[in-house]
């Protein structure tokens, strides 16, 4: 697949290069071609970098990692991302204290509002940067979910394959409305990682147990 990443920061970064291994096109794109070419020296495996228009110009999947800023203000034109797949990655600013406000608009929501002829997906906005690291393996072994949310139910699933290429186990999680519980759930990850200080590698792995041989508590009433 060709994957345009727009703003290759720390996840942008990071993602990228692993797609890349995994022998997918990557272009990393900045608001300077400088910086897109340099990340791209670094990162090697064929990738090429320059500016966002150009990244966004380059895939048919996108990776939207820039936050809080609308693609009007990012790219010279928005019609550049018509029909194609825009992952959105990101999630709110931590306030202070970690006193979050009620989440009645996902940032992958307002993302789509901006642009309603390409199809925005929810995902890898629950793990630290910490967690790449350790792709493909030993992730695999962990189980490490990735939770995907978007209306377009084939975009969906071109992202789940993405995140099974680089070792998480995606979860399809329905419509892009539900991307609401997914960045509450990255705040509450957030919180774990740097209120409680538990680091990083800080994750969760949705695990599906085997139904009981008994109901010797009753059963579900």
């Amino acid at each position: 697949m060709k994957i345009g990443i727009l703003g290759s920061g720390n996840m942008g970064r990071s993602l990228g290069i692993l797609w890349a291994e995994q022998k997918h096109e990557v272009f990393f794109g900045s608001r300077t071609a400088e910086k897109g070419k340099a990340v791209a020296e670094s990162a090697g495996n064929n990738t090429n970098g320059g500016t966002n228009d150009e990244a966004a110009a380059f895939g048919n999947i996108i990776l939207y990692t820039i936050r809080g800023i609308n693609p009007s203000e990012v790219l010279t034109s928005i019609d550049v991302l018509n029909g194609k797949i825009i992952i959105d990655c990101n999630n709110f600013d931590i306030p202070e204290s970690f006193a979050y406000q009620p989440i009645e608009e996902s940032l992958a929501e307002k993302l789509a509002a901006e642009v309603p002829e390409a199809r925005v997906v929810k995902a890898f906005n629950t793990m630290a940067q910490e967690v790449l690291e350790l792709s493909p393996e030993p992730l695999k072994e962990h189980n490490v979910s990735v939770f995907v949310a978007g209306d377009d139910e084939s975009a969906r699933k071109t992202v789940m394959s993405l995140a099974t290429d680089i070792g998480f186990t995606p979860v399809d999680c329905g419509e892009l409305r539900f991307s609401r519980l997914l960045e509450g759930l990255a705040d509450f990850i957030r919180y774990l990682i740097i209120g409680q200080k538990l680091g990083g590698y800080t994750t969760i792995s949705v695990e599906t147990l085997p139904s009981a041989q008994n109901q010797r508590l009753g059963g579900r009433k």
